[in-house]
């Protein structure tokens, strides 16, 4: 049985799918403004968190929000975190491959999250010691050991480009191993993806507390690990955190791995 609360953020999180959903028919007319160099938001995005927004504060008004769009509104220990439509790139050129993700978070810790995939109707929710479910099916990490053979994740969010060659660098070293690394343009799915074991293993860095927090959650409790480049525990997942961080994610042995490629290649230390 899912906690009442996630079922508040189940239901949030479909309202901002279904406006996501009906805002397909209009791409063209969409209205969209660059919030930073190659970083994009329309009116979507905003239109999808105000529906998200509006079932969250029905059912706990007295809660915090930090919205990737609207920022932080209000004051307390519980704070939704809310990414309305993490994929928006991929979204206005209707390459199908985004989602919903809303987290909740009380005192730098996510207690629960929910990431929703519309088009595929993919729900993935789990709570701190409860595990993680995908459409009801419990789910789990890779059981893969090692590189060899892994498929990978990543991305190369543009506030990152001064150090992409460090990560091509790292990218070079990894495809020694691993059999492929897929970029998809979705941080969350990345990590809800890791959490079922469609991908073994990712790692991005620059991603902020409404790209991964319901994420991050998913793969712990499906089993997995989450650390930083240097193997140490992400930090605060709210607006204490909004200062981009590096985030590697897989299961026990095969994030180990990871991390310690990710140093070795020299791509950890373009973060000093």
């Amino acid at each position: 049985m899912q906690k009442p609360v996630v079922n508040v953020m189940v239901k949030a999180a479909r309202a901002a799918g279904n406006v996501l959903l009906r805002g397909m028919h209009k791409l063209d007319a969409i209205n969209v403004v660059e919030k930073d160099r190659m970083d994009f938001a329309s009116d979507m995005d905003e239109e999808a968190e105000k529906a998200a927004i509006k079932e969250l504060r029905r059912a706990h008004p007295d809660f915090a929000i930090l919205g990737e769009e609207s920022g932080v509104q209000g004051k307390g220990h519980s704070v939704f975190v809310i990414d309305p439509l993490d994929g928006t790139s991929n979204y206005l050129r209707g390459f199908p491959h985004w989602c919903v993700s809303i987290a909740l978070v009380e005192g730098g810790e996510v207690q629960h999250g929910v990431i929703f995939d519309p088009l595929r109707n993919e729900l993935f929710t789990a709570s701190r010691g409860s595990g993680a479910v995908l459409n009801d099916k419990r789910i789990r990490v890779s059981e893969r050991k090692e590189l060899a053979g892994a498929v990978l994740a990543t991305g190369f969010p543009p506030r990152e480009r001064e150090r992409a060659p460090a990560q091509l660098e790292c990218i070079r070293e990894l495809l020694r191993d691993a059999e492929d690394i897929r970029r998809t343009g979705s941080a969350a799915l990345d990590l809800a993806y890791v959490a079922c074991g469609r991908a073994d293993g990712y790692f991005e860095a620059g991603v902020k507390p409404w790209d991964i927090a319901a994420g991050v959650l998913l793969v712990r409790e499906a089993g997995g690990r989450v650390c930083d480049f240097r193997g140490a525990a992400t930090g605060p997942l709210d607006a204490r955190g909004l200062v981009g961080r590096q985030l590697v994610a897989g299961n026990l042995k095969l994030s180990d791995a990871l991390q310690k490629s990710i140093v070795q290649s020299g791509y950890a230390a373009a973060f000093k």
